[in-house]
């Protein structure tokens, strides 16, 4: 089993930017497929992002193509979220999240282990 611990969530005006961290540690990173995903108030939680084990193949929910960037460095065992162009509908808890069945996943589903969230709140 692989653990999880987000950081780098925080409050920032629209049109800011914010980059969270994934750190894992247990089983071997690299052998993960990984992602992000948020949830809103009063809202199911949603894929923002996934990336495969080695990080040659992403995915994005429409609404943050262009705008986020998901990598990872398996050296330091660490997964990233670069989001720009914040907007007040990006505020959520967003949730790292390890698979290590599927390439690249993007259904809830298809992931094994979780992270505890990180919250971001974007002021409009």
């Amino acid at each position: 089993q692989v653990n999880l611990v987000e950081s780098g969530g925080g409050l920032v005006q629209a049109g800011g930017s914010l980059r969270l961290s994934c750190a894992a540690s247990g089983r071997t990173f690299s052998s993960y497929a990984m992602g992000w995903f948020r949830q809103a108030p009063g809202k199911e939680r949603e894929f923002v992002a996934a990336i495969s084990w080695r990080g040659g193949n992403t995915a994005y929910a429409d609404s943050m193509k262009g705008r986020f960037t998901i990598s990872r460095d398996n050296a330091k065992t660490t997964m990233y979220l670069q989001m720009n162009s914040l907007r007040p509908a990006d505020t959520a808890v967003y949730y790292c999240a390890a698979s290590s069945t599927y390439y690249r996943p993007t259904s809830e589903r298809q992931y094994d282990a979780w992270g505890q969230g990180t919250q971001v709140t974007v002021s409009s």
